[in-house]
């Protein structure tokens, strides 16, 4: 791969795109992931995505380029409860995993492009943030979504974990915002106001880990299990554009 002094182009295989000599990317001719500003990502976010809503806690903010045009986004960063890392893999500090918390990829962009940006992203990620040593997903069965994506990306499945959401005004909510965050925050405030509103429903959450260093699998605290088949999902899902991201 080339490094180029100006624009991002590859020659061929895929492999790291830099600029003045700073790493900005991964890809190859057709398809690449590069970092972006941060609002270009949440704006993408909150048209695209099915949530509408972006993950505060991600700061890690990659685009995916097809044929030269923009055509969607990724979004890294910390879980909802960024310590909770060190229960699925012991010894983890908060900034040694990451949660990918949203990504939407156009329709245009062929099937495998899903896969190949998270490849890309990993890939990515590895170069900007060597700390790092595996990122996890959960796919939403709300939205009928139950991980080919990640099993396509070779993530590792470790079960899932029902979770009571609560639709609001066409919007959906965690149970956490019932308690979480007294002090602040919103959304939670309004739901807490709502609450006789609101309908419930309990839901499973898909769990998919990536390990990028063999250390970090070492220590993995939960057994790999066999990965789920479409007929676990409740919902199918006939959209047209593909979106993942679990988080509410």
């Amino acid at each position: 791969m080339q490094t180029l002094k100006t624009g991002l182009r590859t020659l061929g295989t895929p492999g790291i795109l830099a600029d003045n000599g700073r790493v900005v990317g991964f890809g190859d001719d057709g398809l690449q992931v590069r970092v972006i500003p941060r609002p270009q990502a949440v704006d993408t976010i909150r048209r695209h995505h099915y949530s509408g809503r972006v993950v505060n806690n991600s700061y890690i903010h990659l685009g995916v380029f097809w044929a030269g045009a923009f055509s969607g986004a990724l979004q890294f960063g910390y879980a909802l409860n960024p310590s909770s890392g060190r229960r699925t893999v012991a010894d983890t500090g908060n900034r040694e995993y990451l949660e990918l918390n949203r990504m939407w990829i156009e329709s245009s962009v062929p099937r495998n492009g899903e896969s190949k940006s998270i490849s890309y992203a990993v890939k990515l990620i590895k170069q900007l943030y060597p700390q790092v040593g595996w990122i996890q997903s959960f796919a939403d069965e709300r939205c009928g979504r139950f991980g080919v994506v990640y099993q396509a990306s070779n993530f590792l499945y470790l079960g899932s974990h029902k979770t009571t959401f609560y639709r609001l005004d066409d919007q959906w909510y965690h149970e956490m915002l019932l308690t979480a965050h007294r002090k602040g925050g919103t959304r939670g405030q309004y739901l807490r106001s709502n609450i006789d509103r609101a309908e419930s429903g309990v839901f499973r959450q898909f769990h998919y880990i990536y390990f990028i260093k063999q250390s970090a699998r070492q220590r993995l605290l939960r057994p790999v299990l066999p990965y789920p088949k479409p007929e676990t999902a409740l919902h199918a899902n006939n959209q047209t554009s593909r979106e993942t991201g679990g988080k509410p």
